[in-house]
């Protein structure tokens, strides 16, 4: 029911723009007709806008369409080095997020906070629940560097910290094993072994093949096919369930990977209060001077910016394998 739901929306949301476009068309012929009137002219100008921020936001859900995207997110925040410095400026960043996940009406549920020995935070995990809560929030994984004047230093010196923002999804315990007949290749054969005159005489072992993925089951122990049948296809959804849990592992193991350390060099965006004000995201170049609105959670230029780059880059792969 969930992906229907996702799928009635996509279509919905396309659905919505073809009708602005055929709009708009009838809009400009009208406006040619009437000698280009100047509240037509005025009018048509606005639906074009209208219409191109509907396709950009179009365009942008469409980058939201990797396999976990649509899950809610586990978002955890460690500060580096540095004690209360770097601890209150995780501090500062987990205010950020929450003003963001306010702002995106998703709810935030605390899994884990520890206060810092001073001030701050010692370590904080949040589960951002909301549909592609993940999907935006990967954007965010990485180093963030701050550089300000310290309140905590008595002589006000400048400091630099940093801190380390990592986005996982949220792995459902409630997967399902779905075995289609089409998938199964069985087998029957003579069982061997003790058993009596019944086991060894007539076709009662199973043998189940599952054909996309190699795994193969048998079962000879019971006097009945039907049971021995049974028993197979128990053992079948084990191993395939227990395939789906490695594939998940592997997958998250995957994200762990891209993990740096919490030092210079390996920020993704610097978030500069002193000797002026400026937040920059070194992996796209996107920089503001508004540093109180982003540190509010206005941070979505910055992930629409990154999300766009990565589709970007994925596009250009497959030309060139093409």
């Amino acid at each position: 029911m969930r992906e229907i739901a996702t799928r009635k929306e996509w279509v919905e949301a396309y659905e919505k723009v073809v009708r602005q476009a055929e709009d708009l068309e009838v809009l400009l012929e009208m406006a040619e007709e009437s000698g280009e009137d100047p509240d037509l002219v005025q009018e048509c100008r606005q639906e074009i806008r209208a219409l191109q921020q509907a396709v950009q936001d179009l365009e942008f859900r469409n980058m939201l369409s990797g396999p976990d995207d649509q899950k809610n997110a586990i978002l955890t925040i460690h500060p580096g080095a540095g004690g209360t410095e770097s601890q209150d400026w995780a501090q500062m960043l987990f205010r950020m997020y929450m003003r963001w996940i306010e702002r995106h009406g998703f709810k935030a549920e605390i899994m884990n906070l520890q206060p810092g020995d001073e001030a701050g935070l010692k370590d904080v995990a949040i589960e951002v629940i909301g549909p592609y809560a993940y999907g935006y929030l990967k954007a965010e994984a990485g180093v963030h560097r701050l550089v300000r004047i310290s309140p905590f230093d008595a002589n006000s010196r400048r400091h630099t910290s940093f801190a380390s923002v990592f986005v996982y999804p949220e792995v459902e315990d409630n997967i399902e094993i779905q075995i289609e007949e089409k998938d199964l290749r069985i087998d029957t054969y003579r069982a061997s072994g003790a058993g009596g005159q019944h086991v060894n005489k007539t076709s009662s072992a199973v043998r189940i093949t599952h054909l996309p993925t190699g795994i193969v089951v048998q079962c000879q122990n019971e006097r009945s096919q039907h049971r021995n049948r049974e028993m197979a296809m128990k053992m079948l959804r084990a191993k395939l369930y227990q395939k789906k849990l490695e594939e998940e592992q592997a997958r998250l193991n995957e994200i762990e990977k891209t993990k740096k350390d919490i030092a210079w060099g390996s920020q993704i965006r610097s978030y500069v209060f002193h000797p002026y004000n400026m937040v920059k995201d070194h992996r796209t170049g996107i920089e503001t001077s508004n540093v109180q609105a982003v540190m509010d959670g206005e941070i979505d230029e910055f992930i629409r910016a990154f999300l766009m780059g990565v589709r970007s880059d994925k596009a250009k792969k497959q030309e060139t394998a093409v």
